[in-house]
């Protein structure tokens, strides 16, 4: 059976001990994607939107988010992230956003919540600001795409470039 790196011998949920870690520097990214109709896309790709930039405020939602993961997520170690950035890539044909984020950190831990965090949050961003005209947008396929340094070393996700 798997040992939880979180779960003390009696049971106890805690944080994971990183004090012996040699800091290294980690990245990671993560994938998301937001389905709409194609009116709510057109206005988000022509700045319409009557709530302002949508992808610029996503963007800096998920960056703010990235930041925060410590407090939303219990078990998460406080980071100091060395850089992070979202990039969107439409797909017009699909009425799709395709959100990527990707989160640095010269530390003892990996960043892979920080950058899912921030796929989450700017997808969030993106339906708050266009629930008035179109509340089936749907969010999607959040998953890591990647992930480097640290003992366990790099990660690519099967079937991605």
């Amino acid at each position: 059976m798997t040992s939880f790196t979180h779960i003390d011998e009696k049971g106890h949920v805690r944080m994971v001990n990183v004090s012996d870690k040699e800091p290294t520097m980690r990245t990671a990214i993560a994938h998301g994607r937001v389905s709409m109709n194609s009116e709510t896309f057109d206005k988000i790709r022509t700045k319409v939107v009557k709530k302002g930039n949508v992808l610029e405020a996503a963007r800096i939602a998920g960056i703010m988010a990235a930041k925060k993961t410590a407090e939303l997520i219990p078990m998460c170690h406080p980071l100091i992230i060395t850089h992070a950035q979202i990039d969107f890539f439409p797909e017009p044909e699909a009425s799709v956003l395709k959100i990527e984020a990707m989160v640095r950190v010269h530390g003892q831990t990996g960043v892979e919540m920080e950058a899912l965090t921030a796929v989450t949050v700017a997808a969030l961003t993106i339906y708050d600001m266009c629930k008035s005209y179109d509340k089936t947008m749907s969010i999607n396929d959040i998953y890591l795409l990647e992930k480097t340094g640290g003992k366990s070393g790099t990660f690519k996700r099967p079937g991605h470039n």
